[in-house]
């Protein structure tokens, strides 16, 4: 009856979003890297617990999922010297 008063963002998640996003302007790779997988690990506790909605479940996943494509080589230790 209320379908407008669900929301696709969860607060938790959304402090998660912000410091990935913040770390890899600041070029935080490990720290990104990091907060990516909290950010999953708090996703799938949410997703067991039923407190996502059917909005939030599609958004996170496809978020999580882009993010770690993105992701996928930003690391210190892939990173290779200009001067070589």
């Amino acid at each position: 009856m209320f379908d407008f008063l669900k929301s696709s963002k969860h607060g938790g998640l959304e402090v998660y979003l912000e410091r990935i996003q913040m770390n890899m302007e600041n070029n935080y790779k490990d720290a990104a890297q990091m907060n990516l997988n909290e950010m999953e690990e708090l996703f799938k506790q949410l997703s067991e617990a039923g407190k996502l909605n059917d909005k939030q479940k599609e958004r996170y996943e496809s978020l999580i999922h882009s993010l770690r494509i993105r992701m996928k080589n930003f690391t210190h230790k892939d990173q290779k010297p200009y001067w070589t």
